[in-house]
C-alpha cells in the first residue's frame, strides 16, 4: 500500500512527537522567552527571530558564521545604477505543503509588510524600496510598491537609491515570504500548528506556551539532505538560573543567555561550553519622550549622566558587557559613534552635574522625582534595574520597578503604552548604523520612546539617498549626535557581548558578532 505525501508527513510528525525527548537527532534549544507571534511580519524580538530563521528562508540567508548566502533565491543581479535587483528563485523551492515558492509569494509578502493594515513593526525597514514609505503612510496603494514578479521564479525589486546593506537586510524575518494561498485560507490563524506552511529547514509541529515549541525537519527543504537534526524543541527560559540547572541535568543542549553573577562558577563547572564574545548590539533604556516630565531633554540627560555604566558592565554583568554611550556599537568599519560631551567626564562629576540640573528643575531629596522602570523577566535585567535604582536614590529620584514576561513587555512597548522608562535592547539586523538609528525615526514601529525630531528625520532621509558610503556615514553621525548624544532618544547603557552555554555534544554552533545560529547547520552527537 502506498501512502500519500500528506499521510507520510503526518506519520513522521507523530513518530517524532512520541520520541523526540530521547532522540539523538533532537536539539533542546533554550530560548529566552515565548514568541508573541510566529507571523514573520509581526515580530520584533530575538527569540522570535531564532524560531522564524528555522521555519522560513528569505531571498538571502545567513550561514553558520552569519555571512550572507543564497536562500530562496539561488542568484541575483544588480543594475548598473545599483537600484534594481533581480532575483532568480530556486526551481526546486517548495512550501512545506508541496506547492512551489513563487515570485508572487514574495510580492504578496512585501506588500503585506508595508500595508498599514498589517501594522508591521518593521514596515519602516523596507523604506529603501520605491513607494514603501508612502504606502505605510496611507498615501499610496500596496500595489504601487517597487516589487514585481517577472515570471514565477523571477522577482524584481526597485530601490529609491543605492542601498549598501540591502542584501543583508533581506536576511531579516520581516522580508520573508509567507504562502499567499495559506494566508488567504486561514487568515490570522495561518500561524497555528497544523496550519502554518513554511519554506525553511523545519516545520511547526506544536506550540505549548510556557512549555515548548516543537519543529520537525522539512523533507521538502531544498537542502534537506544536509540538515542533520530531526527536530528542535524550543524551550522558553526566562528564568536563566533554572535554565542552567536544566543544562546541567541534560534537559537543555544550549541556551542563549545565563545569569552573569554565576559566571565564575559556570566557567569552573562547564569550561569551554560557556561562550562569550563580541556582539553587535546595544542594551538601553527608553523614556516616553511625549510624556511629561520625560519630554524635558535636560531631565533625560541628567538621569542618563547619573547612571554609572562602568559599574553596570563590570559588577552587575561581570565584564560580559562594555559601558555604552552611543546607540551604534563598535564594530562597524568607517562609522564614528557619537557620544554626549558629558561622557568624557569622571562619574563623580557627572553625578554633580546631574544633581545641579535636577535642582534647577525643582527635584531633589525634599521634592523627589518618581520614576518607574519597566523590564522583562531576567535576573540580569532585574539586577541592572536595582543597581540603577540605587544609583539614582541619592539624587532624590524614587525609582519603582515593574517586571513582566518578555511577550507582555514588548507588546506593551510596541503599543506605546503609558510608562516612564523601559528596558530594551537592539541587536543588529544588518551591519549598518542605519539599522540602529532608524529606531528613533518618527513613526518607526520600534521607536518605543515615541521620539520625533524633523532635523533628525531629514538627516536619515538624506543619508538614504546618498550613494557614497563615507558621505552617508557622516550624515548618520550627524543624526546620532542630535538624536542620541543630545536628545537621548534612547539612553544607551552597555554594548552587548553574547553569553551562551552550548553543550559539547552540539556541533556547528559558530561564534559571530550577530549571534545568529541557524539550527540547519547544527548537529548533535
Amino acid at each position: 500500500m502506498t501512502l500519500s505525501f500528506k499521510s507520510l508527513l503526518l506519520c513522521s510528525a507523530l513518530v517524532l512527537a512520541g520520541t523526540q525527548a530521547f532522540a539523538a537527532g533532537t536539539l533542546n534549544r533554550g530560548n529566552t522567552g515565548d514568541p508573541e507571534s510566529l507571523d514573520p511580519h509581526k515580530t520584533s524580538t530575538v527569540q522570535e527571530a531564532n524560531i522564524l530563521r528555522d521555519l522560513f528562508e528569505g531571498l538571502v540567508a545567513h550561514d553558520a558564521n552569519a555571512n550572507i548566502m543564497p536562500g530562496a533565491a539561488e542568484s541575483w543581479t544588480v543594475s548598473e545604477d545599483g537600484k534594481v535587483y533581480t532575483f532568480k528563485l530556486r526551481a526546486d523551492g517548495k512550501w512545506s505543503d508541496g506547492t512551489p515558492v513563487t515570485a508572487d509569494d514574495f510580492v504578496f509578502s512585501l506588500r503585506r509588510v508595508v500595508s498599514p493594515e498589517t501594522a508591521a513593526e518593521y514596515a519602516y525597514m523596507l523604506a529603501p524600496i520605491v513607494n514603501a514609505e508612502a504606502i505605510t503612510a496611507g498615501e499610496k496603494k500596496p500595489e504601487e510598491l517597487g516589487v514585481k514578479a517577472i515570471d514565477a521564479t523571477t522577482l524584481e525589486v526597485t530601490l529609491n537609491a543605492v542601498t549598501p546593506y540591502f542584501l543583508e537586510m533581506l536576511t531579516h524575518q520581516a522580508t520573508y515570504a509567507v504562502s499567499k494561498a495559506n494566508v488567504e485560507k486561514f487568515g490570522a490563524d495561518f500561524t497555528k500548528p497544523g496550519n502554518l506552511v513554511s519554506n525553511g529547514a523545519f516545520t511547526l509541529t506544536s506550540f505549548v506556551p510556557n512549555d515548548k515549541i516543537v519543529l520537525t525537519k522539512n523533507p521538502l527543504f531544498h537542502d534537506a539532505a544536509n540538515v542533520s537534526l530531526d527536530a528542535i524543541n524550543y524551550i522558553p527560559t526566562e528564568d536563566r538560573s533554572a535554565a542552567i540547572k536544566r543544562f546541567e541535568a541534560g534537559e537543555l543542549d544550549m541556551n542563549d543567555d545565563f545569569p552573569t553573577e554565576q559566571l565564575t562558577d559556570m566557567k569552573a563547572k562547564f569550561g569551554d561550553q560557556v561562550k562569550i564574545g563580541p556582539y553587535l548590539g546595544t542594551y538601553y533604556y527608553a523614556f516616553k519622550t511625549d510624556k511629561a516630565p520625560w519630554d524635558n531633554v535636560e531631565l533625560r540627560n541628567a538621569i542618563s549622566m547619573a547612571i554609572d555604566r562602568d559599574y553596570l558592565a563590570e559588577e552587575v554583568w561581570q565584564n560580559t558587557m562594555l559601558p555604552g554611550y552611543s546607540f551604534v556599537p563598535p564594530g562597524i568599519d568607517g562609522f564614528t559613534a557619537q557620544a554626549p560631551e558629558w561622557a568624557a567626564l569622571p562619574q563623580i562629576d557627572r553625578e554633580d552635574k546631574a544633581a545641579e540640573v535636577l535642582a534647577k528643575l525643582g527635584y531633589g531629596p525634599d521634592n523627589p522625582l518618581k520614576m518607574e522602570i519597566r523590564f522583562n523577566t531576567s535576573e540580569n535585567h532585574n539586577n541592572t534595574a536595582v543597581a540603577i535604582q540605587e544609583q539614582l536614590k541619592p539624587l532624590g529620584i524614587e525609582v519603582s520597578l515593574l517586571n513582566t514576561d518578555a511577550s507582555t513587555h514588548y507588546a506593551y512597548l510596541e503599543q506605546h503604552g503609558d510608562m516612564d522608562i523601559a528596558r530594551a535592547g537592539w541587536i543588529a539586523d544588518y551591519k549598518d548604523p542605519e539599522n540602529f538609528l532608524a529606531l528613533c525615526k518618527t513613526g518607526a514601529g520600534n521607536n518605543y520612546a515615541v521620539y520625533s525630531n524633523a532635523e533628525y528625520d531629514a538627516l536619515l532621509a538624506e543619508a538614504a539617498g546618498t550613494a557614497d558610503q563615507a558621505a552617508r556615514f557622516r550624515l548618520l553621525e550627524q543624526a546620532e549626535a542630535i538624536g542620541v548624544a543630545r536628545d537621548q532618544c534612547i539612553v544607551p547603557l552597555m554594548f552587548y557581548s553574547f553569553h551562551s552555554i552550548v553543550s559539547d555534544k552540539v556541533k556547528g554552533w559558530e561564534p559571530n558578532v550577530m549571534d545568529i545560529h541557524p539550527t540547519r547547520f547544527m548537529s548533535k552527537d
